[in-house]
């Protein structure tokens, strides 16, 4: 305990020190700069600003409660991290939910980490250190992977150097971003697995991915059920590609993709050598035929 009330009073003499305008520390070079940066110090909240960098979009409330009352308990246990802008301003780096729950609870300071970094810095230290937490769905991940890639040029190597993971599995984040934006928020909101977006990162087209996304959602159907289903899928257009002889002629495939659209199915087209050929409609259940069977009443 003894302990604890010296290094919060060491904090507080360190506060103090940094709202001395004679004393302001704006680099590692800088005087007393040893002795802020890098130490727990307790900065005012009011000098804090969000973290325009955080790779973290969904904040749940009902866990932020949770948080706030444990540090309306216990306090905040883990400091957070920020980074110096100027005189007595900062900006969050890391510890964004224990910055909103101390905020939630009317803390007027908390313990922080104060570095000095750039813009292009304190990106990389925010999307790397939230890369790494626990609680982040997928394609939060795989957008700060993906924000590493555009904004600080890091290669899939680098990357996986930087935060501990095997180049593959960086590779498998990135490809969830090929699948349709409905699947991808599917993911986030937890209605499918990672495993279930793997899976369907296989399927060229969108219009076939939102298909085994509703069938998967309708039917409750598991990583394993779905990977043979897309596998039976992929098995079947590779059928249909080898008997097909004859060129597609470009009216027939802009129509193709208007009836999709209209009836909200990919449509296969058969076209035979002479310039024959047959329209096929899928359908997945009663209620989704009855739907189409509307939509081509209403067209007469």
């Amino acid at each position: 305990m003894a302990k604890a009330t010296k290094k919060q009073a060491l904090g507080r003499g360190l506060s103090a020190l940094l709202k001395d305008p004679e004393n302001d520390i704006k680099s590692a070079e800088d005087k007393n700069a040893d002795k802020v940066v890098g130490n727990i110090v307790e900065l005012d909240i009011e000098s804090i600003e969000v973290n325009p960098f955080q790779p973290r979009t969904n904040f749940n409330e009902e866990s932020l409660r949770e948080l706030a009352s444990s540090i309306r308990e216990l306090g905040v246990i883990q400091p957070i991290t920020v980074r110096k802008l100027a005189f007595n301003k900062y900006q969050l780096v890391s510890g964004e939910r224990r910055f909103r729950a101390s905020k939630l609870i009317g803390l007027e300071t908390i313990p922080a980490y104060i570095r000095i970094a750039n813009d292009q810095e304190s990106l990389e230290m925010a999307l790397v250190e939230n890369i790494q937490r626990q609680d982040l769905d997928p394609i939060e991940i795989a957008l700060s992977y993906q924000r590493l890639i555009d904004e600080i040029n890091l290669t899939q190597e680098q990357m996986s150097e930087r935060v501990g993971k095997k180049r593959s599995t960086i590779a498998n984040y990135l490809r969830l971003l090929k699948l349709d934006p409905i699947i991808q928020t599917g993911m986030r909101d937890g209605f499918i697995s990672m495993g279930h977006g793997r899976a369907m990162v296989n399927i060229e087209s969108q219009i076939d991915q939102l298909e085994v996304y509703e069938k998967i959602i309708t039917n409750k159907l598991s990583v394993r059920a779905t990977e043979q289903l897309v596998k039976n899928l992929n098995s079947d257009t590779i059928s249909e590609s080898d008997h097909t002889s004859t060129e597609v002629p470009k009216y027939i495939k802009k129509g193709v993709k208007e009836f999709s659209e209209y009836f909200g199915h990919k449509i296969d087209v058969k076209v035979s050598k002479n310039g024959k050929g047959k329209i096929t409609i899928p359908f997945h259940s009663e209620e989704d035929f009855n739907r189409i069977k509307k939509l081509v009443q209403r067209a007469k």
